[in-house]
């Protein structure tokens, strides 16, 4: 068993554990006057907080995000490869996927808009379909500064990400005791960085022996100290009402548990990879990670569908929330999201692949690049990205022109980056993109 299959099922199940918490704690109720609510189930049950240590499992995908792109970055540079390339190339897989989600849902929003539906009901359907955007500009970033972090990691190996972390303390405390927000939203790159630049020690070995088990229980420790004494939250997830977030932005709680997380998945490591040595359940785990994104991008779409048919048609059962009878009801619920979300992969995925198809036919990544438009582009699309994770896709129910222009505007630059050479055949362009991921 390679450590890349490891690494790959790693991301692949961090994924359906975001997927299957958002759905599991989703609550939807008919409304009297006709129309859908949506009730939060972690404030109003608080013991359900909890479960968010189970399911706020992204630090794993950073760690093994970073341990891949350590991997890929390397060899790009032992063939003679550019930032630029590597970047950009990276960038096209995840803005092309993101942009074929991102037209037909602004496209609803505009027809939406356009025919009268009410402003709140779209401002909830807007948010619900950008909740979890949150996590694209930041990986967009954290994957454009690679070059940049692998060569501090040459250099300096584990210093890099305590600094980052010692620098995400100061700033998270800073944020808190001089009531300054916009100086926290930086912690959502740093605390990130750290999972992400462990990664790069994990693949270089420099996180055997005594230190996987000082990272879980250091960091466990920590986050326990942090909750208990305050002002932090056990929840992993923003809980309306809670004076801080653990998670908008990270917060040093936040930091704690990405420690513990990345300490404990080192510990199990060595089984994990046994486990995964046997080809059923590489079987069952591999098509996972090749449909990871199109989960993580549209697993909400499933629940609009469920809301229109059976709880705006009143059709669905409504037992008190979180009763014996509605954590029954959750079975069926999960069950019949899972077979909408497998009809929807099998609609979306072939368009995503058809995309990047023609793309790297149109503009195959053989070295002819335009790093001008690529690093604009990358900003641009970060911040309109960062405007519908905050705010949604319809804010006080109405079109988002400026950020939809943004993303347009931003990823044309990135997709633009490659010029245009000879056409390569179907078959080799298949072949770059294989080589690429």
């Amino acid at each position: 068993m390679t450590r890349d299959r490891c690494v790959d099922f790693l991301r692949a199940w961090a994924i359906v554990s975001v997927v299957a918490g958002h759905w599991l704690i989703t609550a939807l109720e008919h409304g009297s006057d006709g129309g859908i609510t949506a009730p939060e189930l972690l404030a109003d049950v608080p013991w359900t907080r909890w479960l968010t240590l189970l399911f706020q499992i992204m630090p794993l995908f950073f760690l093994a995000g970073g341990h891949a792109a350590g991997g890929s970055w390397d060899r790009a540079r032992a063939d003679g490869g550019t930032a630029t390339g590597w970047v950009g190339r990276r960038a096209v897989r995840l803005l092309l996927p993101t942009a074929a989600y991102s037209a037909p849902v602004l496209l609803a929003v505009a027809v939406s808009a356009a025919v009268g539906v009410a402003p709140d009901t779209l401002a909830l359907v807007g948010w619900a379909m950008a909740m979890q955007f949150w996590f694209l500009p930041v990986y967009l970033l954290v994957s454009a500064l690679t070059p940049v972090l692998y060569a501090a990691h040459g250099r300096w190996g584990l210093a890099v990400p305590a600094a980052l972390g010692a620098l995400a303390v100061a700033v998270g405390t800073l944020a808190l005791a001089a009531d300054l927000p916009r100086v926290g939203l930086l912690n959502y790159l740093l605390v990130w960085a750290v999972a992400y630049q462990l990664g790069f020690c994990w693949r270089d070995g420099l996180l055997e022996g005594r230190r996987p088990p000082a990272l879980a229980l250091g960091g466990g420790a920590a986050f326990a100290a942090l909750v208990a004494l305050g002002p932090f939250p056990v929840s992993l997830i923003l809980v309306t009402g809670e004076p801080v977030s653990n998670t908008d932005p990270p917060s040093v709680a936040m930091l704690a548990w990405v420690l513990t997380q990345c300490g404990l998945c080192l510990l199990a490591g060595p089984g994990l990879r046994r486990l995964l040595a046997h080809d059923r359940v590489q079987r069952l785990a591999g098509p996972v990670g090749g449909v990871s994104m199109t989960l993580y991008l549209w697993h909400m779409l499933p629940v609009l569908v469920v809301a229109a048919a059976l709880y705006l048609t009143g059709l669905a059962p409504e037992p008190a929330l979180g009763s014996p009878a509605w954590w029954a009801l959750r079975v069926p619920w999960l069950l019949l999201l899972a077979v909408l979300m497998a009809a929807v992969t099998a609609v979306v995925r072939p368009v995503e692949a058809a995309l990047v198809s023609r793309y790297e036919r149109a503009r195959p990544d053989v070295g002819r690049y335009r790093p001008w438009l690529l690093w604009p582009g990358l900003a641009v699309s970060a911040v309109a990205l960062s405007r519908f994770a905050a705010h949604g896709f319809a804010e006080h129910g109405r079109f988002p022109a400026l950020p939809t222009l943004g993303l347009a505007a931003g990823t044309a630059l990135v997709l633009l980056h490659r010029r245009r050479t000879a056409r390569p055949t179907k078959r080799q362009s298949w072949a770059a993109l294989e080589e690429a991921a």
